[in-house]
């Protein structure tokens, strides 16, 4: 099994439950840390473009907090001194909260996220807003306001979208642990693209509460991204819960699934790849077939699974004809007047053609299938694994990509993350390899409703036991 070494790699490399011990245990400042950090966006952001407002100051001003808290053996959160990312969708108070676009050019929120005030109350230190497309509306993070963001393996690919700022930042050391979010594609896939790790957990789980755009928040998921699967579970550990606004986040942290395996019983995983979500590029295949047999070795039952209902079955035109259906109307009260100030991105959102109400009913009873579908899997398994992605990362502005000799459009891409968005089901995006063409490799975990847990713990075992462990973009 590949271990990391953390006594080798710097500051603005170790994992974030790292740094806090480090902090707790007053081997280095938190002043220490945020510094690094800082110096590491200096030489390093304008190569990806990933940081759109930084908070520097205020930042070394909490660190110092921080530090004499330190001192004086007060109690101290899990995230103690460490700083984090916050996709400029999240709002945080008193901070610019763009949203990609220049029709919220200078928009200030005057409160914090849900799940800001919650990494803050854990003792993190909110360093920077990330890189998105407008509206986070697009599987690339490219806009008129902030610009485009640039993959840390390779500026001439994409980090992907919409939390593409995120990922890259996290990748190349500007942040040890960030807030992203997800509506189709928009934590998982970019991680896969950027080789860390995301969770996208059941929907409810975590609060949407100051999240733009609110319309849409019964497909949205915020999540924790970092490098690795523990910060992620650490992040979630810390977000995780109703708030008392979300209306969809009404479930205790402890909540379980609805069934789970008897004791003593294997953990039973059904792996699947070009028959339900081809075509899949050949590299990503054999990842997962890698995967499968690491999982059968550490003792789970492992076994190739159909997906009849996948097959052949397009289910992004009906998921696409909900969110557009959602969120064009809710979007023309910023946009009406102000057309000539979108990003093509915002222009295409907005002409995206709608639904009438016959086909928007049927799209929906469409999704109540494919959730039916899914809890008849989770009686006979209790993980899926399967491809984030079906391509690495992509060149940026593509309207169509070569996958395994096959042309598909870009909305491809989504081909296998966005079921999990629509039917609300957790999914885990875990970094296992490197390409021919040294771009990152990902796999993607999903388990029944609530069962968390269990994929992150695969997903554990599953990095520290693969080759892209330990491996960074940028020196």
């Amino acid at each position: 099994m590949k271990t990391q070494n953390s006594k080798i790699d710097p500051v603005y490399y170790q994992e974030a439950g790292t740094l806090a011990q480090m902090i707790r245990d007053k081997e280095i400042t938190s002043v220490e840390v945020v510094q690094a950090h800082l110096d590491r966006v200096a030489e390093i952001n304008p190569r990806i473009n990933g940081v759109v407002t930084l908070m520097g100051e205020e930042a070394l001003r909490s660190a110092a907090i921080a530090d004499k808290a330190v001192s004086n053996g007060d109690k101290l959160g899990p995230l103690h001194g460490v700083p984090f990312s916050i996709k400029d969708a999240i709002d945080t108070a008193g901070v610019p909260s763009q949203r990609g676009s220049k029709i919220f050019a200078g928009f200030i929120p005057d409160r914090d996220a849900t799940v800001v005030s919650r990494m803050k109350n854990a003792g993190a230190i909110p360093l920077m807003k990330t890189n998105i497309p407008e509206f986070s509306a697009h599987w690339e993070s490219d806009n008129l306001l902030t610009g485009r963001s640039l993959n840390p393996w390779s500026p001439e690919r994409t980090p992907g979208g919409s939390s593409g700022g995120e990922s890259a930042v996290i990748a190349a050391g500007l942040s040890p642990i960030g807030l992203g979010s997800d509506v189709a594609i928009s934590v998982r896939g970019p991680a896969a693209f950027t080789g860390i790790a995301a969770l996208k957990a059941t929907h409810g789980r975590v609060p949407y509460t100051g999240h733009f755009p609110a319309a849409l928040s019964r497909f949205w998921h915020i999540g924790a991204m970092a490098r690795t699967v523990k910060d992620v579970a650490l992040g979630y550990s810390i977000i995780n819960g109703a708030d008392g606004i979300d209306g969809y986040s009404i479930f205790a942290n402890d909540a379980k699934p609805a069934s789970f395996r008897i004791p003593g019983q294997k953990i039973r995983v059904g792996w699947v790849s070009d028959t339900a979500f081809g075509p899949v590029d050949p590299e990503i295949t054999a990842a997962i077939k890698a995967t499968a047999l690491l999982l059968k070795e550490a003792g789970c039952e492992v076994e190739e699974v159909r997906l009849p209902f996948m097959e052949n079955t397009d289910w992004l035109t009906p998921y696409f004809g909900l969110l557009y259906g959602e969120l064009v109307p809710y979007m023309e009260q910023f946009t009406k007047g102000r057309e000539s100030e979108l990003h093509f991105i915002g222009k295409a959102t907005m002409d995206a053609p709608l639904l009438n109400v016959t086909d928007y009913v049927k799209a929906e009873a469409g999704i109540e299938q494919l959730k039916s579908h899914f809890a008849n899997y989770f009686v006979q398994y209790d993980v899926l694994l399967l491809p984030v992605n079906p391509m690495t990362a992509t060149g940026h502005g593509l309207q169509e990509y070569v996958v395994d000799g096959k042309t598909v459009s870009a909305y491809h891409v989504m081909a296998a993350t966005a079921p999990f968005n629509a039917t609300g089901l957790p999914a885990l995006s875990v970094p296992v390899t490197l390409s021919s063409e040294n771009l990152p490799v990902n796999v993607q975990l999903v388990s029944r409703w609530f069962d968390e847990a269990t994929i992150l713990q695969l997903g554990e075992l599953i990095q520290i036991g693969s080759d892209a462990y330990g491996k960074h973009p940028i020196a």
